[in-house]
């Protein structure tokens, strides 16, 4: 039964995955999941699931209620049942939640996306102490007493010699019955990663295009989470000037004025010098803005802190260009034709609209980088 048990559970979680698929793209770009999500689990609403029931067939034979009766017979009406009593024309919707773990709906999207593992640089003498439990021995620490093979030496020494009657079943454990569990320590490496995100906040980025940043952000953060045990994650808004802001403050502040990005990546230098050191730490960063800049001296010197130092520094260095009405757009063309395709960190990606954010992951995290 147990076995037969796990099976059916094995069989619905399956079916749960090939729902939670059908579904990515209308969750990635609504944003539901991001309200639903809770202490590592995320609520996922689903269609009904139509699960295998008995269907009854056109049966001409006579059986109940299919005798004869005259024209005028009265017929039961039944109990009444809950309701409104209202009548439609549509039938009704029934959908079902289930609690699914970020790690795996960060697997589902990795599997959708055919995202590849991302091959980390952090080094690998930065190690955690793991503590492995294996075996039992008959002295250690009374933490690390193992009570239940303790409780069965116990018992058995007391059955063999007598001791025990089932009628006032009273334990008493002795030195020699005492077992205690046995551990060996592990050196695990621990692979570290930061995100730093960067957006424009100027007049021109709408809660439109900032709420499909934060949607990006959202499954970016994710599929990392689902690579690194250690993740870090540090934001910054800009206009003319640049400034460090927790995640709230990110998403929901409303600035204006003109835009100069170079104040962005500064900062962003700063706190990577500051925090993370290239050689131990996988650096990631994520810039998003309409692609306006105050001028195109502050481009030039963009590239120049791209070339020297960020790049250098990171694994990869994505920049998202959401539309805006007010937006010109220039910034990415001047990345393009500035880096091309020959470098490898350098990602640029057109998110027109929140349909274009699954395209939008799938480029930024396609390189397993």
């Amino acid at each position: 039964m147990k076995m037969k048990m796990e099976t059916d559970v094995n069989r619905f979680r399956k079916i749960v995955r090939g729902k939670i698929k059908d579904n990515l793209k209308r969750f990635i770009s609504s944003g539901e999941l991001i309200g639903r999500q809770g202490n590592k689990q995320v609520t996922i609403p689903l269609p009904r699931i139509d699960l295998p029931r008995f269907e009854f067939g056109n049966n001409q034979q006579r059986g109940v209620g299919q005798g004869e009766g005259e024209p005028g017979d009265a017929v039961s009406q039944g109990q009444p049942q809950p309701g409104d009593g209202e009548a439609g024309q549509k039938p009704g919707e029934h959908s079902m939640e289930v609690d699914v773990s970020l790690d795996e709906l960060a697997g589902i999207l990795g599997e959708e996306l055919g995202l590849p593992r991302i091959e980390d640089k952090g080094k690998k003498n930065i190690s955690q102490k793991k503590y492995k439990y294996q075996g039992v021995l008959r002295n250690g620490p009374e933490s690390l007493r193992n009570f239940k093979r303790t409780y069965k030496e116990a018992l058995k020494r007391q059955i063999s010699i007598g001791d025990y009657t089932p009628d006032r079943p009273i334990i008493i454990p002795i030195k020699e019955d005492k077992r205690y569990r046995s551990f060996r320590i592990e050196e695990k490496p621990e692979a570290s990663a930061v995100i730093i995100y960067m957006m424009d906040v100027s007049g021109s980025m709408g809660d439109e295009q900032k709420e499909i940043v934060r949607l990006t952000s959202f499954w970016l953060n994710a599929w990392l989470k689902h690579n690194y045990d250690n993740l870090d994650t540090r934001f910054i808004i800009h206009d003319a000037i640049a400034r460090e802001v927790d995640e709230h403050t990110f998403y929901h502040t409303k600035e204006s004025g003109g835009t100069l990005i170079s104040s962005a990546y500064k900062l962003c230098e700063k706190i990577i010098l500051e925090s993370y050191p290239s050689s131990e730490w996988n650096i990631y960063l994520f810039h998003f803005s309409d692609g306006d800049n105050w001028s195109g001296n502050d481009t030039n010197e963009c590239m120049t802190l791209l070339d020297n130092f960020l790049l250098p520094s990171s694994n990869l260095f994505s920049y998202g260009q959401v539309e805006s009405r007010y937006g010109s757009g220039q910034f990415l063309k001047d990345l393009e034709k500035h880096y091309g395709e020959q470098n490898e960190k350098v990602i640029i990606h057109q998110i027109k609209d929140r349909d274009g954010i699954m395209n939008a992951l799938r480029a930024f995290l396609g390189r397993g980088k």
